[in-house]
């Protein structure tokens, strides 16, 4: 297991000073010097500089807390009336697939891709909605999955060697077996994930990423010691 760490601290960041007022970042209190109630401008060099700061600082805090996809309080769209619409994973998307920009979204809920061995290997289903789909025994090797919504969908046994599952929603899916060897597994989340028996061999993972995985008490201890649980 190998964990990435970044420099920067999110609290750090976004410290209640400055996430209390956000709009036009007004940071500024009157300020007076002795007794003598000598207001100091908003308008001067020192705080045209802090508020130039300030405001900086709170758009790298939103980007830090960008939500995924799907937050919890948007509705689906409408599943896709498109014919062999489950068949456009094998092409999958092709741009952006780091930041999950696409040409046409990816609507595989539903779908059935058991012991696909060849059409999925290496594909890009950035943002595809795979709700409810199954890829039980499926090869996903090099695929990328970046900002993928997987709630509830079953792969067991699926090999994701050598995958970049980037920011995937995994909440109650079925995942025994499932092989993460050589596997980037930033920002994914796996709330009530079944993890039985997966494989954690060689995974890249963040350090609070991992902290919150390891609280899955459905991965084997095989796995926890993969992952270097504690």
């Amino acid at each position: 297991m190998v964990t990435l760490s970044t420099p920067l601290s999110h609290n750090s960041l976004c410290s209640p000073e400055l996430s209390t007022k956000r709009h036009g970042c007004p940071l500024h209190q009157p300020m007076y010097l002795s007794e003598s109630p000598v207001l100091l401008l908003e308008s001067s060099s020192p705080f045209k500089e802090l508020r130039t700061v300030a405001c900086g600082l709170l758009a790298v805090c939103t980007v830090a807390t960008a939500s995924p996809v799907i937050a919890a309080n948007q509705r689906l769209p409408p599943l896709s009336t498109e014919l062999n619409r489950c068949e456009r994973a094998f092409v999958g998307n092709t741009i952006g697939q780091a930041n999950g920009v696409y040409d046409k979204p990816l609507n595989l809920r539903f779908c059935d891709y058991t012991n696909e061995k060849s059409n999925l290997k290496g594909k890009s289903v950035a943002t595809a909605l795979m709700l409810d789909a199954k890829f039980d025994g499926a090869d996903m090797s090099e695929a990328v999955m970046s900002k993928a919504y997987a709630v509830g969908a079953s792969f067991k046994g699926t090999d994701f060697s050598n995958a970049v599952l980037d920011r995937v929603n995994f909440g109650k899916a079925n995942l025994q077996g499932a092989i993460f060897k050589n596997t980037v597994l930033s920002g994914s989340t796996f709330d009530n994930a079944q993890l039985e028996d997966a494989v954690f061999e060689d995974t890249i993972i963040g350090y609070i990423d991992l902290q919150k995985l390891c609280t899955n008490t459905s991965i084997s201890a095989k796995g926890r010691v993969e992952l270097g649980c504690r």
